[in-house]
Parts: structure tokens; sequence; C-alpha cells
């Protein structure tokens, strides 16, 4: 018996949600998990994925017209647990394309903005990322340095922006800026000049995914380049959010195969002249670990469809990003000690599962920040504030 089949969880499905959930996996499992472990260790994923993530429907596929797919919010987060199942790399580089990439385009962009750009990111054609933290400004995006002037009918803008996924890949980044007007978002081709993108090496975490520096050294675009309809720090925090929806569904994802990893082996890995999995002890293991994974599923697949209602709250994206990123490091982590001595090396995912989601559990806010959110929805005081 699989994990989640204990909690019959596939009768909560539609037909759609299941066949887009198994051509996902079908996808993962033919084409990405046989290369995975090589594109981790040197530290690389291969550009001309974007075309058959574009072709297999999953980017921007909860947006609709412009060459994406419209599904609902439930398709989009089995996708995204699908995809880390594989790696959380796959689920980051689709995420960003589609929920901060084009659903900034999509939600505040102007027709011509749409039309321009958004059928070719659906497909892959083109890919995007999204600059908002910087070197000294994660949690905080308020403080952000970067600005942006108007000359004429131009707009300059000068700053860096730090740990952008895709950064290095993308033909078009939106970047977000100061203006006297405040906060301001605008689409910047990587082409144009001033424009600096440096991957950043010798990570020990989300290997199998391109991060950079983007430096912006008087960088010059038109006016039609500003989205006209974000105003604001709300803006680009909305986009996070419906990033942070996806991350709930995925790192399940990763726990989940880390289990169903931990389980396959202990029911073969043979010691004392029997598998391990029949001693009480990795049966509890197994055991606990495949609660938490089943509350997590149940919890992310309400979200979604709140989500699907609009009736989802930010503060319920920060209970669901915080509970199942937390609780899927502890599967990771567990699982690697049921594999033993096997568990460090990459003939086996549960370790690069675990590097993995030390990432997932600081960026699209830490555990820290979803805590506090939470704290504030319940005293209505906010602690990190002054």
């Amino acid at each position: 018996m699989q994990p989640l089949e204990l909690f019959a969880v596939d009768g909560l499905l539609s037909d759609e949600e299941h066949e887009i959930a198994a051509t996902v996996r079908r996808f993962v499992d033919d084409a990405l998990k046989p290369n995975v472990a090589d594109w981790f260790e040197n530290a690389t994923l291969p550009r001309e994925l974007a075309k058959e993530f574009g072709a297999l429907g999953v980017l921007g596929m909860h947006l609709d017209g412009y060459g994406c797919a419209g599904t609902n919010a439930v398709c989009y987060g089995l996708a995204c647990l699908e995809l880390e199942a594989g790696d959380s790399g796959f689920r980051s580089f689709v995420s960003v394309q589609g929920s901060l990439a084009m659903f900034s385009i999509h939600r505040y962009g102007s027709e011509e903005q749409k039309q321009e750009w958004l059928p070719r990111l659906a497909s892959g054609e083109a890919i995007g990322c999204f600059g908002l933290t910087e070197p000294d400004f994660g949690s905080n995006p308020g403080g952000m340095r970067t600005y942006a002037r108007r000359d004429g009918n131009d707009w300059v803008l000068h700053g860096t922006k730090m740990w952008i996924t895709n950064g290095s890949l993308a033909d078009v980044a939106t970047i977000w800026a100061r203006t006297d007007d405040g906060v301001r978002g605008f689409l910047v081709p990587t082409g144009t000049p001033g424009f600096t993108a440096t991957t950043i090496s010798r990570k020990l975490s989300l290997r199998a995914s391109v991060t950079a520096e983007l430096v912006l050294d008087g960088v010059r675009v038109p006016a039609s380049a500003q989205l006209p309809g974000a105003r604001g720090l709300s803006a680009p925090l909305s986009c996070l959010n419906e990033a942070r929806f996806g991350i709930v569904f995925g790192a399940l994802g990763a726990a989940r195969d880390c289990l169903e990893t931990a389980l396959d082996y202990a029911t073969t890995r043979v010691q004392f002249d029997r598998p391990i999995g029949g001693f009480q002890l990795t049966q509890q293991k197994l055991a606990d670990l495949t609660l938490e994974l089943g509350k997590g599923y149940l919890l992310a697949l309400h979200l979604g469809r709140l989500k699907d209602a609009g009736a989802l709250r930010p503060e319920q994206v920060s209970v669901g990003k915080l509970n199942n990123v937390r609780e899927a490091i502890a599967i990771a982590r567990e699982c690697r000690t049921i594999l033993g001595g096997s568990g460090i090396t990459l003939d086996y995912p549960v370790l690069r599962h675990a590097n993995n989601l030390e990432s997932v559990l600081t960026y699209e806010g830490t555990s820290e920040m979803h805590t506090l959110v939470i704290g504030q929805a319940l005293t209505g005081l906010p602690a990190f504030r002054g």
C-alpha cells in the first residue's frame, strides 16, 4: 500500500484533476527522473526543458487565455506536487514562470504586454524571471533600493536583485523598483544594455535550478514597459502569494517521493535475516511519516478548494506553506535514516530532496515570517513591524 492510499484521497479529486496529475507524473518519471541526479550533481538545468514544460501545458496553466490552459487551482497544485516529486528545481522553474513572471503580466500588464509575452512564455519559447528580492532585503521587500526615474518618455532603472530563479536563463524580467510615486513593476528584456545576470554558483541546494544575481546599471526602457495595473508593494506580494500556493502542494511531492523510496527500501533491505521494514522502530517511522504526509495533503487540497471558490486568504496560504514545508523536510530527513548510508548518495533521491527543501523553507517567505503572519492573524498584533 502506498502512503496516501490510507487517506483514500483519490475519491476527493475530479476526473480532470486525476488526469492532469497522472500526466505530469508520467512526464516526470519518464523524462526528468532518469536525468535529475546528473543535473543536480552538475548544477545545471537544460534550457530546452522550458519548451517541454510548455508542451506539457504546465506553464501558467492556472491562467486564462493567451495560450494558457485555464485549469483550476487544484489542478495547478497537483501538477506542482508531481513536478517536485522529481525535484524542487522543476517546480521552482514552473512556479517562477507561471505564478510570478506570467501572473504579474496577466494581472497587471497592458493588453499589448500580454499579447507580446504570455503566449511565448506559456509555450516555453521565452523564459521569464521575477526580480523583487535584493541582497539586503529579503523578508522586508519594502526596503528595496532599486529605483526607477523618469527621463523624458523613458524609465531608467538602477539596482541589484538577488536569488532570482531563472535569472540567467530569462528573456524577460519583471523588475520591481521604487519610483517617486511608489513601487512599480517593469518588464525588462534581458538583452537591454545595462542589464546583467550572473549565475550563483557553489550552491548546496536547488542545484538543478538556475539562480542568479541581477544588476541594473542605467537600464533604459520605454514608458510602455511599466506594468500599468501594478501600484504599490501589494502587487508583487500578490504574485508571491500565487507562488506560495504552489509550494503548499509542491513540498508534498518531495515528501511523497522520499517516503515511497524509504518504504520500498525498508521492504527489500535485509538485516538480521529479515527486511528492516519488519522491525518496530522502522514501522513507527513509516507510520508517523505517513500521517504527516496525509495531513499535509488534505490541508493542501482544502486550501485549493478555497482558492477555487475565491475564499482563500493570504494567512491561510501561510498556514499551508509553513506546515507542509516544515513537515516535508522532516519527512525527508527521517527517510534518510531508514536508508542508512545509502541515503547520502545520489543513487537515491532522499538527501537531494532534503537539501532542496532547505531552500524551499526559506524562499517565498521564510518559516519565521509565515509564523509571524499567522501570529498576527491570531492576535491582531504585527510582531515584525514597528
